[in-house]
């Protein structure tokens, strides 16, 4: 919000169906999703798999929690953009990047 952009927290504990909903629903530029079970890759890829068929893949979608670097490619080729553990600690710059990605994918025509 300080960045200017509206955030819709949609809860915890959420299925990916769920997940899922409320970004079409919403209509959202971004998801972003904090994944502290441990069963990251697993759920991401079932919220990718979801995403695609609502045509929702043009939306980016970024991770944080304590998510290990050797589960990084795994969840970049699941198509995550952006990966933000406890060593991202500058918020500004987040907040810069996330304004960037959701820029990016309003310019990316959809068909």
């Amino acid at each position: 919000r300080d960045a200017g952009m509206e955030v819709i927290y949609a809860g915890i504990r959420l299925t990916p169906e769920q997940i899922v909903a409320s970004a079409l629903q919403e209509d959202v530029d971004l998801v972003g999703l904090s994944i502290l079970s441990g069963s990251h890759v697993e759920l991401v890829g079932d919220i990718m798999s979801l995403m695609k068929k609502q045509g929702l893949l043009e939306k980016p979608v970024v991770v944080g929690g304590i998510i290990p670097a050797s589960d990084h490619a795994a969840l970049r080729k699941l198509g995550v953009k952006r990966i933000y553990t406890p060593k991202d600690f500058e918020l500004n710059t987040i907040m810069l990047d996330l304004i960037d990605l959701a820029g990016e994918a309003r310019r990316v025509p959809t068909s």
